[in-house]
């Protein structure tokens, strides 16, 4: 990856369709009902984009893009999109795509173990933990064997934070608990292992400001600006990007429900700093990846 040819890197995009197997039994209406949520008709209407059609669209836009699947098979029955797949196509994309992984927690020694060989042996970058999909507190102690691998390789967890789209309008939630993901659990996990990098994913709303304080608070905490399109930023969320958070602050579109196109075309009509544009669209996350 040539950074320097790149405008941007997205640091937050899906890999949503299998490519090994078939839709599971309710995915279809799972992913109707997030297309109603964000205006998408994407999922909605036939296939979401595969691995291999994302990194031609980024390629496209010269935007770099970190991807990655969830594991939510606990709690939603729907099979995990395979890390190793994910890692395999964003190897033969290497020029614009960052493969990360996702684990559930709750797999314990042996999901430490797959992510010690993730990491080893497909270079994977990062971790997406979805604490609603996924069911657990982030700073739940059955997930510190995991965390403590991530911790000494030096990978990223990503953690999505506030409301969701995941179940939104569906009968119960889809028995999705919004609770698990106020930012403020990731605050112990911050203090725990001080020097692992985190991400807080989207303005987590409605605990907008508790994300923003733990970034301030924590310096290994990062906050990545995708999931709602920038029009709709919160005024605190702004101006804390353009003041003391400018240095953690990340690029993130949410792909594909949001598109990098939709989101940058909003992020041109924010107030911000002309220095700061450039931190937020690529150099930040530059640094934090080590790229």
């Amino acid at each position: 990856m040539n950074v320097d040819d790149l405008i941007a890197i997205d640091i937050h995009t899906h890999a949503e369709e299998p490519c090994s197997h078939h839709r599971d039994d309710g995915y279809n209406e799972f992913q109707a009902a997030m297309a109603k949520y964000f205006k998408n008709p994407a999922g909605a209407e036939g296939m979401l984009p595969t691995v291999p059609q994302t990194a031609e669209y980024f390629r496209e836009r010269k935007i770099g893009a970190v991807i990655f699947p969830v594991d939510s098979e606990r709690e939603t029955g729907f099979r995990r999109y395979s890390n190793e797949e994910v890692a395999q196509i964003a190897a033969e994309n290497d020029d614009i795509l960052i493969p990360f992984a996702s684990i559930d927690p709750a797999k314990g020694k042996a999901g430490a173990r797959e992510a010690r060989r993730l990491i080893n042996d497909f270079g994977i970058k990062g971790f997406k933990f979805h604490p609603t999909l996924m069911g657990f507190y982030p700073n739940d102690r059955m997930a510190y064997p995991l965390y403590e691998v991530l911790a000494e390789e030096g990978c990223v967890a990503l953690f999505h934070t506030g409301q969701t789209g995941v179940g939104s309008g569906m009968r119960g939630g889809m028995g999705m608990r919004l609770k698990y993901s106020n930012p403020v659990h990731v605050d112990d996990v911050a203090v725990d292992f001080p020097d692992m990098p985190i991400i807080l994913a989207h303005p987590s709303f409605p605990w907008t400001e508790e994300g923003l304080m733990v970034a301030q608070h924590k310096p290994n905490v990062y906050i990545d600006m995708s999931g709602w399109r920038p029009k709709y930023f919160p005024q605190i969320f702004v101006h804390y990007a353009n003041t003391i958070l400018k240095h953690k602050m990340l690029f993130g579109s949410d792909w594909p429900a949001i598109t990098p196109d939709m989101w940058l075309a909003d992020f041109e009509e924010l107030p911000m700093k002309e220095e700061v544009r450039p931190l937020i669209l690529k150099e930040n996350a530059r640094k934090l990846l080590r790229i």
